[in-house]
């Protein structure tokens, strides 16, 4: 997969089955561009749904209780998609949306995210990334492709730099573990606990502990700082093959 993920934890009813057929409605005028996606979803579990759906503001009486996906192809007005995407929240919180879009303004990309969205996909990425993407939205998780992540964390670093935060302590790297530097490159990605210890084979408690420690060594106060020390620094820190896909 060419693109890095982002990972939040949600809440989804707990009844869903990452297996069942998902409900998909699609927000696209472009008679074309509605016909290349549906091609796209056709043979996946995203089923595109009969009806219609011209705004964001037609969901809440056609999408129920059950989970759904929004897959939405256009630009739309961001002022009325944020007010929408807010409400939508509160009275289908088992929806779940994804927008298509290249090049949004960061502080676009962080509002979204602020009021619901669950992922952005750029229009170029192949079709078994995006099927992939939007099962991990459905289970929960959010993606940002791998530039916004970086622009994302070179804008805290930014803040922080501005406005007189001392920065973590660097030459700490040497201290780390080996487990714990593999950890420190997952958390780079974005990777909750959930799935560090999955992919380390480690229990979750195990993970929050050596957070713990990487926290306390690298003297950052939260996860997005230790990410930060770590794209700065990493280059000093012991090889490892750690990955989260």
């Amino acid at each position: 997969m060419d693109h890095d993920i982002v990972y939040k934890e949600q809440s989804l009813p707990r009844t869903y089955d990452p297996l069942d057929h998902v409900t998909t409605y699609l927000i696209c005028r472009n008679t074309l561009l509605r016909t290349g996606i549906s091609q796209i979803l056709a043979g996946s579990r995203f089923i595109l749904a009969e009806e219609i759906v011209n705004d964001l503001s037609d969901l809440p009486a056609i999408a129920g209780l059950a989970p759904a996906l929004v897959l939405l192809s256009e630009s739309l007005d961001r002022n009325t998609c944020m007010a929408t995407l807010e409400k939508l929240r509160i009275a289908c919180p088992s929806v779940r949306l994804v927008m298509m879009a290249d090049d949004l303004p960061i502080q676009e990309v962080v509002q979204l995210c602020q009021v619901g969205l669950g992922g952005i996909c750029p229009t170029t990425m192949p079709r078994s990334s995006l099927l992939k993407v939007l099962e991990l939205v459905m289970l929960g998780g959010t993606f940002l492709p791998g530039s916004v992540s970086v622009k994302l964390l070179q804008q805290v670093s930014g803040r922080r730099v501005h406005e007189g935060s001392p920065a973590p302590a660097t030459g700490e790297t040497g201290r780390l573990t080996a487990r714990e530097t593999q950890i420190l490159r997952c958390l780079t990605q974005g990777a909750s606990n959930k799935i560090i210890a999955r992919e380390l084979d480690l229990s979750e408690a195990t993970v929050k502990v050596h957070i713990k420690a990487i926290l306390r060594k690298v003297r950052a106060e939260n996860r997005t700082q230790a990410a930060i020390w770590a794209q700065e620094h990493m280059a000093f820190a012991p090889s490892t093959d750690a990955a989260v896909a």
